[in-house]
């Protein structure tokens, strides 16, 4: 690969891993669209490549978000169990499908989690105690108040998982696209408890798609190799980021970027791009 392309991918993977670490999705939305619209890979080629920078952004993400307490780690692994198999069954059907199916896939993942969390409003604490799982509390610096919320539904939130960890293997978005409207908005977490949770729990999703693809001999590993330097960067740039944001201007941006890349996706499906 010429070295201005090289360049130009750590430059687009750093932007990919601050996005990606700050909204919890691994940087998955960023990563695919720039290597089949402008690198021209195949779509299941992406999302192998995609899957493993997740990996590396997650394992960055994952001990700062325990550290500062965001992170519900109780209830990211509980789900996440649900989400991994979902990610094995989704990468070997991934295998059979053609380039404009994945990017279907991954557009209808964007548009969905976009609506969803823009016209529904967020659940910050728990309305019925016989519906939670457990009490979780963590401090939020822009507010400098301790927020304590209860996560509910844990059931159908599983179900929630296992549907991410299918879109994730086709889509290579790691499934925060999913995870986090399904903690915000149907289990009543708080945006930043639930990107942060989704940022710890990404990368074990990720690695269940990415070692079937690694297995099947379609993962490119130089390529792999480059997207995972600009994430790593960009990942530590985006978790100083976190905890000043504004959660509700969170979801207004997550909403309109998802809208956007899934626009550009469509495009490249149907030839325009």
């Amino acid at each position: 690969m010429d070295p201005i392309l090289i360049l130009g991918l750590i430059i687009l993977s750093m932007a990919a891993g601050i996005i990606g670490s700050i909204f919890g999705l691994g940087g998955g939305i960023i990563i695919v669209p720039v290597l089949t619209v402008l690198y021209g890979m195949e779509a299941v080629d992406a999302v192998a490549v995609s899957l493993v920078a997740i990996v590396a952004i997650s394992t960055t993400g994952a001990a700062s978000v325990v550290r500062n307490g965001t992170a519900n780690v109780r209830v990211g692994l509980r789900l996440e169990v649900a989400a991994a198999a979902g990610a094995v069954v989704g990468a070997i059907v991934a295998m059979y499908l053609q380039s404009w199916m994945l990017a279907l896939c991954f557009a209808a993942v964007l548009i969905y989690s976009a609506v969803y969390m823009f016209v529904r409003p967020e659940r910050p604490v728990s309305q019925d105690g016989s519906m939670t799982f457990e009490e979780f509390t963590y401090h939020d610096p822009k507010t400098e108040e301790d927020v304590r919320y209860g996560a509910q539904n844990i059931g159908t939130g599983a179900l929630g998982f296992a549907a991410a960890g299918v879109a994730s293997a086709l889509s290579g978005v790691g499934g925060g696209a999913i995870k986090v409207p399904v903690m915000n908005v149907h289990m009543g977490m708080p945006m930043k408890a639930s990107t942060a949770t989704s940022s710890y729990v990404i990368g074990i999703t990720a690695f269940s798609g990415a070692a079937v693809y690694l297995l099947s001999g379609i993962l490119d590993v130089y390529t792999a190799s480059v997207v995972i330097v600009g994430a790593f960067i960009g990942s530590l740039i985006g978790l100083k980021i976190l905890p000043m944001l504004n959660a509700g201007a969170m979801r207004r941006y997550f909403s309109v970027l998802l809208i956007f890349l899934a626009s550009v996706m469509l495009l490249n499906a149907g030839g325009i791009l």
